[in-house]
Parts: C-alpha cells; sequence; structure tokens
C-alpha cells in the first residue's frame, strides 16, 4: 500500500492510497477463508468448496466487496496519519477499475479543518478585572453554614411557608386512586415547589391533626401522559410541623460549623478563600477578553460541517441538562413553544464562534511552539485517578490513545491561553 499527496484546494484534502495485485489478492483469500462456509456448491459439503469453484458458481468478483473494505478499513487510518491529514467529515472515495489480479487506486477527497495563520494575539490590550470581596459576600457565606447546621424542631402553631410538614395522602381523578398518588408520612418542605403546582399553598394554616381535601389541576406537560391535564383531589392529613432552627452567630457557632475557635477565625478564612476564587474569576474574565478580540482580529473559513457538528454537541449538551431536571427535549419545546429546528438553528452563533475560537487556539499553539509534555498529562491524569478513586495506569489504559490525546489537546489549549494572558497588556483604570 502506498499513500500520495494530491492536492488541497481550500479545506478540502484529495490524497490516494495505491494497493498491488498481490495486497488485493491476499485479501481476497483471507475473506475465503473467513467465509468460505457460508457457501454451498453442488458436490461439496458446505464450507468445503475451493475458492476457484465458488468463484465460478456466483462470479469472479464475489469476494472483491469485502476485500476491498478490509484493505480499506485497515490503509485508510494509516495514510491520514502517514500524511498529517486530519478528516471532519466521512470522505468522498472513488476507486479506480477493480479486477482479478490486478491492483487498484483509491481516490480520497476529505474535509479538514483550515490552515489558519493567526494575527495580532500578542499584546492584545485588555482592561484588568477586580472582583472585590465585601463584607456582605462573608456575610452570605456564613448564612450557608448557618442553614447548613440549622436543625428541625417541632412547631406548635399552624403550618407556614418554610415549615417542613409530614403528610398523608391518597389522590383520585374522577373519584379514582392512580398509580403514584399515595404515601404515608410523606416529609414535604413548603414552599421548595417540589410538589404539584397548587398542592403546598393550600397546606398552610393547618395545625397537626388536620385533615383536608388538596383539589389540583397537572400541568399539561405532565411527565405521566395519562395525568397530564386532570383535575385531581388529594385528601391529605398532617401529622406534624417542624421548623429550622438557626444557631446564633456567635464564637460557639464558629466552633461548631469549622475547626477555628473563634467567629473572627472564621470570618478571616472565608475571606481569604472568596478573594482566591474571585482572582481566578477575574483571570477567567480576562482571558475571556483576551479571546474575544483575537476571535474578532481574524478572519476564518469554517468548513460548514464542522458547524453542522458542534451545533449538534450544542443541541445534545442541551438535551443532557433538560434530562437531569427530568425533562425530555420534546416536553421542553412543548412547554416552550419552540420547534427544534429553529431551536437548533438559534445555536448556529455559538457554534460557529467555539469551532473558531477553538481553531485559533490550536494555531497559536502551533505557531508558538505550545506542546503537552509526557509530565503534563500524567499529572493530569494523576488528578483524574484521584478524583476518580481510580489508578493512574488502569486510567490512561481504559482511555486508550484517543482519550490521552484529547487530554494533551486540552492541556495545549490551556497552556496557549495561558501564553496570550502572559503576553497581554492589562491596563488598570483610574
Amino acid at each position: 500500500m502506498k499513500s500520495s499527496f494530491i492536492e488541497r484546494i481550500d479545506n478540502d484534502v484529495k490524497f490516494s492510497i495505491e494497493f498491488t495485485a498481490d495486497e488485493f489478492e491476499n485479501a481476497q483469500i483471507e475473506v475465503y477463508k473467513n467465509n468460505k462456509a457460508k457457501f454451498s456448491v453442488a458436490g461439496f459439503r458446505k464450507g468445503k468448496a475451493p475458492r476457484r469453484l465458488i468463484e465460478t458458481h456466483y462470479g469472479e468478483d464475489i469476494f472483491f466487496e469485502d476485500a476491498i473494505n478490509k484493505l480499506v478499513g485497515g490503509a485508510y487510518p494509516e495514510a491520514l496519519d502517514e500524511l498529517g491529514i486530519e478528516p471532519v467529515d466521512r470522505p468522498d472515495m472513488d476507486f479506480s477499475e477493480i479486477a482479478k489480479g490486478k491492483g487498484f487506486t483509491l481516490t480520497a477527497v476529505v474535509t479538514t479543518p483550515p490552515v489558519i495563520a493567526p494575527r495580532d494575539y500578542r499584546g492584545v490590550a485588555i482592561d484588568a478585572v477586580t472582583h472585590p470581596v465585601s463584607e456582605e459576600d462573608i456575610d452570605k457565606e456564613i448564612e450557608v453554614l448557618r442553614n447548613r447546621n440549622a436543625r428541625l424542631v417541632v412547631a406548635d402553631r399552624p403550618a407556614e411557608n418554610g415549615d417542613t410538614v409530614l403528610i398523608d395522602y391518597t389522590g383520585t381523578v374522577d373519584d379514582r386512586p392512580f398509580a403514584g398518588g399515595t404515601a404515608e408520612r410523606q416529609p414535604l418542605k413548603l414552599g421548595s415547589g417540589s410538589f404539584i403546582p397548587g398542592f403546598e399553598e393550600q397546606l398552610l394554616g393547618l395545625c397537626t391533626g388536620d385533615e383536608k381535601d388538596v383539589g389540583i389541576t397537572f400541568p399539561e406537560n405532565y411527565h405521566a401522559a395519562d395525568l397530564a391535564g386532570k383535575e385531581a383531589v388529594f385528601h391529605c392529613k398532617l401529622h406534624e410541623i417542624k421548623t429550622e432552627e438557626k444557631p446564633e452567630i456567635d464564637d460557639a457557632f464558629a466552633q461548631d460549623a469549622s475547626e477555628f475557635d473563634s467567629l473572627a477565625e472564621l470570618r478571616a478564612d472565608i475571606r481569604a478563600k472568596l478573594e482566591t476564587a474571585a482572582l481566578s474569576r477575574g483571570e477567567l474574565d480576562m482571558k475571556n477578553a483576551i479571546l474575544e478580540k483575537v476571535y474578532l482580529a481574524n478572519e476564518v473559513e469554517l468548513p460548514a460541517v464542522m458547524v453542522e457538528n458542534q451545533m449538534d454537541e450544542l443541541v445534545e449538551e442541551f438535551a443532557q441538562q433538560l434530562r437531569y431536571q427530568g425533562l425530555s427535549p420534546e416536553q421542553y419545546y412543548s412547554y416552550a413553544g419552540k420547534d427544534a429546528a429553529a431551536f437548533r438553528e438559534g445555536l448556529r452563533g455559538d457554534a460557529v464562534k467555539k469551532v473558531k475560537t477553538r481553531l485559533l487556539v490550536r494555531a497559536i499553539a502551533e505557531a508558538e511552539g505550545i506542546e503537552a509534555s509526557e509530565e503534563d498529562v500524567e499529572k493530569e491524569i494523576a488528578a483524574m485517578a484521584d478524583m476518580y478513586k481510580a489508578e493512574s495506569e488502569k486510567l490512561r489504559a481504559s482511555m486508550g490513545e484517543s482519550g490521552v490525546k484529547m487530554i494533551k489537546d486540552d492541556i495545549r489549549n490551556r497552556k496557549a491561553v495561558d501564553f496570550l494572558f502572559a503576553n497581554a497588556v492589562i491596563e488598570t483604570k483610574q
């Protein structure tokens, strides 16, 4: 097999792969050996007929297609690697005449990422971005800790928003119970919105031991289609009302909620962590500002297929987010009154920006000779292994070459963005 570069026109690369007559013949022999049991020829038990008789009976080209697929399947990726071609779409393939005892040539045309000579990426001028930490920010974190350390205590009063009640309920539609509509001693935080809209509000003001029929209407997009849009009645009995009792914010609270002995020490630690996070956030904002300027300064002709593929990825990412929330894409489109095709088309601008920015960062890395070292990769995999409680070597083996390459690309891109940041001109406002 011999691969040869032919030409590049815009983002399309044309190349050829030549197979000798011997390579084609050997591939047919292997295909015959693997498939002869499928053929029946008079006078021979199944699987025992010689290749020559099978070809006479079924046609001399009977093994051509499988032999060609076998050759191309192995040679195509090898040719891409040898010629340094990175396809972003399926190839268009043409074959020379295929005949017994002859070799053949495959000519392929593939779409590749554009060749980019990045410009105006050194010394990008941006404004400094800072996120000062205020006392109010610290107060909010203290309140989070306070809520986390709150305890539930029984309340001898009518139920209020924010209370957690313990209830029995039995639901009916048209006076008939339905699946999933019954529970005993079910905890429910009033005001949480975790039950069907309109349900929780009707429990406000009830006292322990009270019973009430709660009427609701299931949403039109309810996940159980047989209940969607139906009116239902839940007979409820309230067993218990509990309210959150939050600790006082003092030194004792600091000792219970943290490793510190005083509230002052706790606040100082929170400030330090918030300031560290604020520095990272400010740096990320500045890096994004640099990338935005580089994006605007460079014209790049993107292959349509790269944009379409990115749009598909964005749609799938959105669909996964919906599934985490218990919704299907179809339910979302119906609820929001949107068309799936129009929604996808609305992502085109974001897709173009993502693809172009990614290609520019890679081009800058190439222009500056930025690479991910083996040490970089080992550190990254070790960190991932620590996160997943796995062994680094086993994790790396499970990733395969393609997974390791993705890690290298990610590290290289991060290094390239760090390079842009290190060489930017950051102007502090007076």
